[in-house]
């Protein structure tokens, strides 16, 4: 029998296994699936989003059955919902299954997995890289530089939005007793976060700027606080989210962003309210005008780490940056922060369970959808559990 090595992931995970396959269906508006369907969450270049009845799958070789205990939903989830597309690259051609932040139970292995026994609690990291030798980024450690991925919920892969998901045995990590399935889920996006203190050179005692209080930014915000940084500013355009903030870290110094005021005048706040120049901003919104926020905040030789993501082409403050010897740099998702996103929150360093606000159950996903898309709503982290 072939192995995941000689066939190829992208093969092995192909969604025309799910779409073309005859119980394949999408339920109609309202209908009550069975308590043991698989169903899923999924969108498609309509923008419409709905749950779908699809076929329980078998572990092959070297394959995990999960029943996804708990997902929560992504920007990106929601974006693709709605627009169809994040860049040239990752474009939604046909239904396609969301969520990535998943974590689940062992339901049954495939042959030669040992590592995995049925009942065992794991977090499910959802970007799977080829894992050859051939393959520089896998090869040195940067695996999510891959270019044959296979990211669920990334077009055109499905994701982990499901009761039941078939995943590699190497790409699951164990979680302890003690920690939940929700917590378990949200070692994604504080992997995210992690992987940016790592690659920012952030310190203990550095002065550090954090740019919007969504999600990403406020697991940052955990993290960073985890990683000793002093003072800590964190920006939005929402006092909603400032003040959800503070109750997460109460020493942190808030700035509330005021649309119509410049980049520097926004900077000159940011630095009075921190009483000094910053050393590193981590810019987790992506926007234009915030990026150039953070950059007047810096001190001489700062460093400007960008976690978000937005438009193709920006304009940033050249001049500036080369007067100041200000460094910029970007991420890309992440790579080896799982084992110590698992480690951080269960030897209680970081407490993210404040961040989910909103539960929801499977059969109710698409309800889920619109409370994360809904800035009216106030959530922060809306999960789906199982």
């Amino acid at each position: 029998m072939a192995t995941i090595t000689e066939v190829g992931n992208a093969e092995i995970y192909s969604p025309l296994k799910i779409l073309q396959h005859p119980d394949f269906r999408i339920l109609s508006a309202g209908e009550k699936p069975a308590p043991t369907a698989n169903i899923a969450a999924f969108y498609n270049p309509a923008h419409e989003i709905h749950l779908v009845e699809k076929p329980k799958p078998k572990p092959g070789p070297g394959q995990v059955l999960l029943h996804v205990r708990a997902t929560g939903i992504c920007g990106s989830d929601v974006h693709f919902w709605q627009h169809g597309r994040i860049g040239d690259s990752m474009v939604v051609r046909d239904e396609c299954g969301s969520g990535h932040e998943s974590a689940g139970e062992v339901e049954a292995v495939g042959e030669g997995v040992t590592q995995w026994k049925v009942g065992d609690r794991v977090a499910i990291e959802a970007g799977v890289p080829c894992s050859q030798p051939a393959c520089d980024a896998c090869r040195t450690g940067r695996y999510n530089a891959c270019p044959d991925v296979v990211f669920f919920s990334t077009p055109p892969f499905h994701g982990t939005l499901t009761r039941w998901h078939l995943h590699p045995a190497q790409w699951l990590h164990r979680l302890p007793d003690h920690m939940s399935f929700e917590e378990g889920s949200l070692c994604e996006p504080l992997a995210v976060a992690l992987a940016g203190i790592e690659r920012s050179g952030l310190k203990l005692g550095d002065p550090l700027l954090i740019c919007g209080a969504g999600p990403i930014g406020l697991v940052t915000l955990l993290s960073a606080r985890a990683a000793g940084a002093e003072p800590i500013i964190i920006t939005d355009l929402f006092q909603s989210r400032l003040d959800f903030a503070k109750t997460l870290v109460p020493g942190v110094r808030t700035v509330l962003i005021k649309r119509g005021t410049s980049a520097k005048e926004q900077a000159k706040e940011i630095k009075e309210a921190a009483g000094m120049d910053l050393k590193v901003a981590l810019e987790c919104t992506g926007v234009e005008s915030s990026v150039h926020t953070a950059i007047y905040s810096m001190q001489f030789g700062g460093k400007v780490f960008i976690i978000g993501v937005g438009k193709n082409e920006q304009v940033f403050p050249f001049m500036h940056l080369s007067a100041n010897e200000i460094d910029v740099s970007f991420q890309y998702r992440y790579a080896n922060q799982y084992p110590k996103a698992i480690r951080l929150v269960a030897g209680g360093l970081i407490n993210i369970k404040p961040l989910v606000t909103h539960r929801f159950s499977l059969e109710d996903a698409i309800s889920a959808f619109h409370v994360a898309a809904d800035p009216a709503q106030g959530a922060i982290k809306v999960q789906i559990q199982d």
